[in-house]
């Protein structure tokens, strides 16, 4: 017999023991788009422990709606490596520009992230940052409808050894830390150059705070990067190398 008591009790008892079991994690991904998922699923396929903390409802970030809702979005030649690890397709368009539907690269980039660990918590937004001895430590979480609604309601904390910002174009991490620190200084992203961009976001992926990793349009924003719009090969890559940083961070 289906119950109504009971289908609400399975949901809370797992979700807490999910939470409870993921309150001190390897590594805090906060932001679920293209490079938050990448840096995630590489992470946990390598055995760490990662949760990844996302804001909205949806993860995939600005995937989903491909170039101006045509969805599809554009990677170059070297970021197909990903694609392969992740079993997404993708066709050849040029010698350097591979066209993939972008309903199938958010799909199976959040399938992958899962199916490798990572424990996924949408609906929370990052509020504050856990700081001890000058090192990133935690982050201090509340639901995102507590925000929305303006509601005078504490949040808690989680903590980890490492937190990649993943945020995107609003590098919310960094900015918090910014603001509260006085020892990181955001330049703010610039205009579109897809060429310069998608190069430059991939290079300058990196610890930018002890303890704290930026990877994807983050990175744009915290060194004053051009954008580059609806081709997510850098930010693939970014994922893929920000996971390494922080894998070799932990030797």
């Amino acid at each position: 017999m289906i119950e109504e008591t009971t289908i609400t009790r399975a949901i809370v008892e797992k979700y807490a023991e999910t939470f409870l079991e993921n309150l001190e994690s390897d590594v805090c991904v906060v932001g679920g788009g293209p490079s938050g998922l990448v840096a995630a699923y590489y992470l946990a396929r390598n055995g760490f422990k990662v949760s990844l903390f996302e804001k909205k409802l949806s993860l995939g970030g600005g995937i989903w709606g491909g170039g101006m809702m045509f969805n599809r979005v554009i990677v170059q030649s070297e970021a197909t490596e990903v694609l392969d690890d992740t079993g997404i397709g993708y066709e050849r368009y040029d010698e350097n520009h591979y066209v993939v539907d972008a309903i199938e690269l958010a799909s199976g980039l959040i399938y992958n992230a899962v199916k490798a660990g990572v424990a996924i918590f949408n609906l929370i937004n990052v509020e504050d940052v856990m700081i001890k001895e000058d090192k990133l430590a935690g982050l201090v979480i509340n639901w995102t409808a507590v925000e929305m609604a303006g509601l005078h309601i504490d949040p808690v904390t989680v903590a980890c050894r490492a937190t990649i910002d993943a945020t995107g174009h609003d590098a919310s991490i960094c900015s918090i830390v910014a603001k509260k620190t006085g020892k990181l200084i955001l330049k703010g992203e610039k205009y579109m150059w897809a060429e310069k961009a998608e190069k430059a976001v991939v290079e300058h992926t990196s610890e930018v705070y002890p303890g704290l990793f930026v990877t994807g349009m983050s990175v744009a924003a915290v060194y004053g990067l051009p954008r580059m719009g609806p081709i997510f090969g850098g930010m693939l890559l970014s994922g893929r190398k920000v996971a390494e940083l922080v894998a070799r961070s932990f030797e």
